[in-house]
C-alpha cells in the first residue's frame, strides 16, 4: 500500500516489534557450496507453520537491481528469483503451507494508480535513454568508446504485469522450480505448496488474505498457527492485524540497512565510481552467467511481529470508564481504518494528513476522546459506522487550519536553514570583506574569530593606568552590566534576526553566485537529474491549470494553492478540481465519492473484494471540512466481474509499452483515428500538490472509461492468435506436493485409479495436515512423468531436467465462504507471552499524554452540530496580552480597571464573559482578570449534574486564589499557550494537561481518571504528570480544575 514512511514511523514508535533474523548461511568446501539443511531446527526459537510469499516483492528487485547490474535476459531474471525465493524459505522454514502469489489483474480501484505508476515509469525510461545518449556523444567526443551493451535498451519493467509474455514465463519457472525442489529437498518433504500466479485474479497479498480467511472459518482450522508472509508493502502489517491471528510475523529486508549501502553509477549499476567517473565499460564476467563472480552482500531481513503490536495497540487505544464494552480487537480494526486516511493504494490521503507531521496520533486522538460520545465503535466487521465516523471526521475538521499553518512554519524554518547552509558553503566560509566567517568545526573544537573593531586588545602584562582603570570600572559596575545585558537580549535577538533575513535575501537575489545560478553545461545534464516537464492540460476534468509558451514561467515546486492562508479552500477546489467556489454540491460529490472510497477499502481488507468495477473518479482528496452528514448517505456496492489480462495491460500501459500487448492492439494505443487514442498521452502533467520531489507528485492522467475500452478492444479480439487467446483467459491455483505427503497417495487414488472421480473432491484437513478445501484434476499433470528444465537457451549447475517426477500437482479451489469474516480471537488460542513489561507500558501510557494533540481541538464537534445530549467543550484560540505571558482575552474585548465581581471570588481586578451558551450540560468561558498579572477562567457547568463554578488561575507568578470554598486555585507557571486552533491543550511544567479533578462531596477535590465512574466525561484516560499532585480541602497545592461534564 502507498503509505510513504508508515514502517518507519511504526518500528520506531513500537520499537519491540522488531526483531532480526536469525539466519543459516550455506557453507563452502572446496569451492563446493553445501545448502542448508532446513530440516533442523529454526534458529530463530519458534517453528514456524505457513509462509506466504507476495511474489512481486521478490520479481522486482530481482529483475531491475538499484546495487547491481541488472541481468541480461528474462531466463537470468527467473534463476535470481529463485536464488532469493529459496533464501527466503530456507530462513523462514514453514512446517505446512507455502503459499507463493503473484499479482493478478486487480480491482479498478487499483488499475487507477497502477496507470500512474507505470506512465511515469515509462517516463523514467525515456529520460534516462535521453541521458545515455548524450553521455554517450560525450565519451565520442573525448575520444572513448562505450561498451555496447550499455547502448542496449533497459528492459522495461512494466512486463511485471498480468498478461504480458514474462508473466507467463514467470508462471511457468515457479512451477518447474517448485517440484524440483519437492524432488531433491527433504525439508519439503512434508510441506504443501499452493502457486497463484497472474492468471488469477486479485492482488498477491489480498489472494493470500483470501486464504488466510477461508481457513480461519473452518472449524478444523488450529488457532494457533504460525503465519509468516513476505512482502515490501506496508499494507502487510494491516492486512495481518485485520486477520485476528495473534501469531503473525511480517518478514522484510531491513529498510534502515540498506540506508547506507554503497551507491552505483547511474550508466552502467557498478560500484566504486560515480557517473561522471563512469568509462562506459560493461562489467566483466566470471562464468557464463556471472555465476561464479563475488556474491552481493547479503541484505539483513527482519521481523515484525504483528502480536506485539497488538499489545502496544492495547495500551495506547485502552479507553476505561466506556459505558459498553471494551474490545480490543473491534478497537484495531477501528485504527486500522484510521490509518487509511493518512494513503492507500486506492485513495488519495487528505491533504491535513501526513505521517511525518504526526496524522495517525491525531486521528488516534479524536478517536479516544470521541469513543465515549459514538457509544461504541466505527467499524463492524469490514463495514464503517458512518454516523460515528462523522465525529472523527468532525474532529479533524477543527484541527485542519491549524495544521496547515503549522506545516508552513516548519517549511520556512527548514528552508531559513538550507538557504543558511547553503550560503556558508557559496562563500567557502569568506565574507564580502575578506574576513573569514566562523565556521562549525566540531563539537569540543572552538572555531577561531576576529575581534570585533571596536573592543581595544589588550597585550599580555599590560599593567599600564588605562588597563586598570577600565578593569576596576567592569568590577565595579558589573551589577549595571549584568542587567544592562539581560535587558538588550531581546534586542539583540532582534537585531540579529534582521541581519540574517537581509543577508540571506541579499544572497538569493544576486544573480550569480558561488552556489549556482549558472547555466549547466550540456554534459552536466548527463549526470544530474533531469526535472519533469509540467505539459498543457488536456487530459481530463480535473487537470490543474499549466503553463503555456505564451505564459510566465512559473518554479514547478511553486504552492499556488497556499494551504496557510485563508481562503485556500476555495483556491484548492478551482486550481485542483476546476470548480468555481460557489459550487458546493461539487465539494459534497466529492466528499460522499471519498466516504464510499473509505468504505469499499476497509470492506476489501476485512471481507474480500466488494466490487470489481469501483474507483474514486478524483486525482485529490477533499478537506475533512467537506464531510457533512454522511451518516445519511446508503452505500452499497455491485460485485461485477474483473477484467481479463489483456484489458487491464490496455488500461494500465503506456504507448511506450506496447510491446507487452499483443500488435493487433497497437493502432488502438497509437493511431492517432483511435477511438480511445486520448487515454494513452504521450505527455502529461505532474503536479507537485506542495511536494518536493517528483515521486511525489499527482500524476494527471485521464480516467479509462471502461465502456468504451470493451467496445473497442471487443473488435480487435478475433485477429489475435490462439496462444494469445490462452494468455487471455483466468486460471487456477495449483496445489503440489510430494509423493512422502499423504495426501498424495488418497488424491492418487481419487484421480487416477479405476475408480477416479471427476469433479472436485473435499479435503479431510487431518489428511492433509490441516488444510482445508477442495481440488480437482489437473488437466496439465501427469503422475511419474519427466520434469525439464524449462530454457532452452541456458544452462545451470544448480538445475536441470528430472526424469521421474515424484511431486503431484492438482487445482486447488478455496472453502466455499458461509460466514463473514470476524473480528474476533478464535476459541483455543493461546497467546504468548506479553513482550511489554510494566516499564514498557507505563513509558506509552506517559508517551501518550497530549499524543496527538499537537494542534488542539482534536475532539471538538461542529460549533453548529447538536449530536448526542451531553454537549462538547467550546475552547477557543486566545493569545496573551501585552505584558501578560498567560492567556489573553479576543480582540474586541476590554478590561475594565475595577469592580469586583459576584461571589466569594477574591483577588479580582474586572470581569469579562466569553464564550457561547450551548445547552445539554456545555460549558461557558468567563475570564477574570487578577491583580498580579494573570487570568482565572470562570467555567459555569450549565445542565451538568455537578453544575455549579469555579474559576481555573493563569498568569506570571503561579499565585494561588482562594475561591470561598476551603479550596485554591494555582498559576500554571506561565506555560499555557492556548486552546484549541493553536498548539494544543497544554499544561504547567509537562507542558500538556495530564489529568483532571472534580469536586466531592466534602468540598475538597480528588483525582478523577476521566472515566471513571462518570459517564459523561468523554475525555481520553490519561495520567497524572504534574509534580506536585492534587490536594484539596483547601491545601492549596493542588489545582482545581474541575471535570467538565
Amino acid at each position: 500500500m502507498g503509505v510513504p514512511a508508515f514502517f518507519r514511523w511504526l518500528s520506531q514508535k513500537y520499537p519491540k516489534i522488531i526483531s532480526p533474523v536469525l539466519e543459516t548461511l550455506p557453507l563452502e568446501i572446496d569451492g563446493q557450496l553445501i545448502p542448508v539443511d532446513t530440516t533442523e531446527p529454526n534458529p530463530n526459537g519458534e517453528e514456524l507453520d505457513n509462509l506466504y510469499l507476495d511474489m512481486n516483492g521478490i520479481v522486482h528487485p530481482c529483475s531491475h537491481p538499484e546495487d547491481r547490474p541488472a541481468p541480461e535476459t528474462e531466463e537470468e531474471m527467473m534463476l535470481e528469483v529463485f536464488r532469493y525465493t529459496e533464501r527466503v524459505v530456507a530462513m523462514v522454514r514453514p512446517r505446512k503451507v507455502l503459499m507463493m502469489a503473484v499479482d493478478g489483474v486487480a480491482p479498478r480501484a487499483k488499475m487507477n494508480q497502477q496507470r500512474s505508476r507505470r506512465f511515469r515509469s515509462a517516463q523514467e525510461a525515456k529520460d534516462k535513454e535521453e541521458e545515455m545518449e548524450e553521455f554517450v556523444k560525450m565519451l565520442a567526443s573525448k575520444g572513448t568508446e562505450i561498451d555496447s551493451t550499455l547502448q542496449k535498451k533497459g528492459w522495461d519493467s512494466n512486463a511485471i504485469t498480468p498478461g504480458t509474455p514474462f508473466m507467463d514465463i514467470l508462471s511457468i519457472a515457479l512451477k518447474y522450480w517448485v517440484s524440483y525442489k519437492l524432488n531433491t529437498d527433504a525439508a519439503w518433504a512434508k510441506l504443501k505448496i499452493i502457486i497463484s500466479d497472474s492468471s488469477v485474479p486479485g492482488e498477491g497479498e489480498h489472494k493470500i488474505m483470501e486464504f488466510v480467511r477461508s481457513q480461519r472459518s473452518d472449524p478444523e482450522h488450529d488457532p494457533n498457527t504460525r503465519h509468516v508472509i513476505y512482502g515490501l508493502d506496508a499494507d502487510l502489517i494491516m492486512l495481518g492485524l485485520a486477520t485476528h491471528e495473534p501469531h503473525f510475523r511480517v518478514l522484510r529486508e531491513d529498510v534502515f540497512a540498506q540506508d547506507s549501502r554503497p551507491r552505483v553509477c547511474k550508466i552502467c549499476n557498478q560500484k566504486g565510481h560515480r557517473a561522471e567517473e563512469c568509462t562506459g565499460k560493461a562489467k566483466e564476467k566470471t562464468g557464463a552467467f556471472d555465476e561464479k563472480s563475488a556474491p552481493n552482500t547479503r541484505k539483513p531481513f527482519i521481523w515484525l511481529d504483528v502480536g506485539i503490536l497488538r499489545e502496544y495497540l492495547e495500551v495506547e487505544l485502552r479507553v476505561p470508564g466506556l459505558s459498553f464494552q471494551w474490545d480490543l480487537e473491534r478497537a484495531i480494526d477501528d485504527w486500522v481504518f484510521l490509518c487509511f486516511f493518512v494513503g492507500n493504494d486506492f485513495l488519495p490521503h487528505f491533504p491535513s494528513l501526513e505521517i511525518r507531521d504526526a496524522g495517525i496520533e491525531t486521528l488516534a486522538t479524536i478517536w479516544k476522546e470521541n469513543l465515549g460520545a459514538m457509544k461504541g465503535f466505527v467499524t463492524t466487521d469490514g463495514v464503517v459506522n458512518l454516523e460515528r465516523a462523522q465525529y472523527i471526521l468532525d474532529g479533524l475538521a477543527k484541527q485542519e487550519d491549524a495544521i496547515f499553518r503549522k506545516r508552513r512554519q516548519v517549511e520556512e524554518r527548514r528552508e531559513e536553514n538550507a538557504k543558511r547552509r547553503k550560503l556558508q558553503q557559496g562563500n567557502n566560509g569568506d565574507s564580502k570583506d575578506g574576513t573569514k566567517l566562523p565556521t562549525h568545526r566540531g563539537k569540543n573544537e572552538r572555531v577561531p574569530t576576529a575581534h570585533p573593531a571596536n573592543i581595544p586588545l589588550f597585550a599580555p602584562n599590560d599593567t599600564s593606568v588605562e588597563t586598570k582603570k577600565l578593569n576596576h570600572d567592569v568590577v565595579v559596575n558589573r551589577a549595571q552590566i549584568r542587567t544592562a545585558n539581560y535587558a538588550n537580549k531581546s534586542a539583540a535577538a532582534a537585531l540579529k534576526a534582521q541581519l540574517l533575513q537581509n543577508t540571506l535575501s541579499t544572497a538569493t537575489t544576486e544573480p550569480s553566485t558561488a552556489a549556482g545560478d549558472s547555466k549547466p553545461n550540456p554534459d552536466q545534464s548527463v549526470l544530474g537529474k533531469r526535472k519533469l516537464e509540467i505539459m498543457e492540460e488536456g487530459s481530463g476534468a480535473q487537470t490543474p491549470d499549466t503553463q503555456t509558451p505564451d505564459t510566465e514561467a512559473v518554479d514547478e515546486n511553486t504552492d499556488t494553492v497556499k494551504l496557510w492562508e485563508p481562503g485556500y479552500r476555495d483556491r484548492y477546489y478551482e486550481q485542483k478540481f476546476n470548480c468555481p467556489p460557489s459550487d458546493t454540491d461539487f465539494r459534497k460529490g466529492v466528499a460522499n465519492a471519498y466516504v464510499e472510497g473509505l468504505c469499499w477499502v476497509l470492506l476489501y481488507y476485512f471481507q474480500g473484494c466488494p466490487s470489481w468495477t469501483w474507483y474514486y473518479p478524483y486525482h485529490y482528496a477533499p478537506f475533512a471540512q467537506d464531510f457533512e452528514n454522511i451518516g445519511d448517505l446508503k452505500i452499497t456496492f455491485t460485485l461485477g466481474k474483473p477484467f481479463k489480462p489483456f484489458e487491464q495491460l490496455m488500461g494500465v500501459l503506456p504507448a511506450a509499452s506496447k510491446h507487452n500487448i499483443p500488435d493487433a492492439f497497437w493502432p488502438l494505443m497509437t493511431e492517432e483515428d483511435s477511438e480511445i487514442i486520448d487515454f494513452y498521452p504521450e505527455t502529461f502533467p505532474l503536479d507537485l500538490n506542495g511536494k518536493k520531489f517528483a515521486w511525489q507528485g499527482v500524476a494527471i492522467l485521464p480516467f479509462i472509461d471502461e465502456a468504451r475500452l470493451l467496445n473497442a478492444m471487443n473488435k480487435i479480439y478475433p485477429k489475435i492468435s490462439d496462444a494469445e487467446k490462452a494468455r487471455n483467459e483466468m486460471g487456477s491455483e495449483l496445489l503440489l506436493f510430494s509423493e512422502s505427503h499423504p495426501l498424495y497417495d488418497e488424491l492418487a487414488t481419487q484421480f487416477f485409479s479405476k475408480r477416479a472421480i471427476e469433479g472436485d473432491f473435499q479435503l479431510d484437513p487431518r489428511v492433509s495436515e490441516g488444510l482445508s478445501g477442495s481440488v480437482r484434476k489437473d488437466p496439465n499433470f501427469i503422475p511419474h512423468s519427466g520434469l525439464s528444465f524449462p530454457f532452452s537457451n541456458m544452462s545451470s549447475d544448480l538445475y536441470g531436467d528430472i526424469d521421474d517426477d515424484q511431486s503431484m500437482s492438482v487445482v486447488y479451489l478455496l472453502p466455499e465462504k458461509k460466514n463473514l469474516h470476524k473480528s474476533m480471537l478464535l476459541r483455543g488460542v493461546v497467546l504468548k507471552e506479553p513482550a511489554l513489561t510494566t516499564a514498557d507500558k507505563q513509558f506509552l501510557a506517559n508517551r501518550k499524554q497530549g499524543n496527538g494533540r499537537t494542534y488542539g481541538g482534536g475532539y471538538l464537534d461542529r460549533s453548529n452540530s447538536n449530536r448526542g445530549g451531553y454537549g462538547r467543550h467550546n475552547y477557543n484560540p486566545i493569545a496573551p496580552p501585552s505584558g501578560v505571558r498567560g492567556p489573553s482575552l479576543p480582540a474586541g474585548y476590554t478590561l475594565p480597571d475595577s469592580g469586583a465581581p459576584s461571589g466569594n471570588h477574591q483577588n479580582f481586578k474586572g470581569h469579562q464573559g466569553w464564550g457561547q451558551n450551548w445547552s445539554g450540560g456545555n460549558h461557558n468561558f468567563d475570564f477574570k482578570y487578577n491583580n498580579q498579572g494573570g487570568y482565572q477562567q470562570r467555567r459555569d457547568h450549565g445542565n451538568s449534574p455537578h453544575g455549579g463554578s469555579n474559576y481555573q488561575s493563569y498568569g506570571n507568578q503561579g499565585h494561588r486564589t482562594y475561591n470561598g470554598d476551603g479550596t485554591y486555585d494555582r498559576g500554571y507557571d506561565d506555560r499555557r499557550s492556548g486552546y484549541g486552533g493553536g498548539d494544543g491543550y497544554r499544561g504547567d511544567n509537562s507542558n500538556r494537561r495530564s489529568s483532571y479533578e472534580r469536586r466531592d462531596d466534602r468540598g475538597g477535590y480528588s483525582q478523577n481518571q476521566y472515566n471513571n465512574n462518570n459517564p459523561y466525561d468523554r475525555r481520553p484516560p490519561q495520567q497524572d504528570r504534574r509534580n506536585q499532585g492534587y490536594q484539596g480541602q483547601g491545601q492549596g497545592q493542588g489545582s482545581s480544575v474541575s471535570t467538565c461534564i
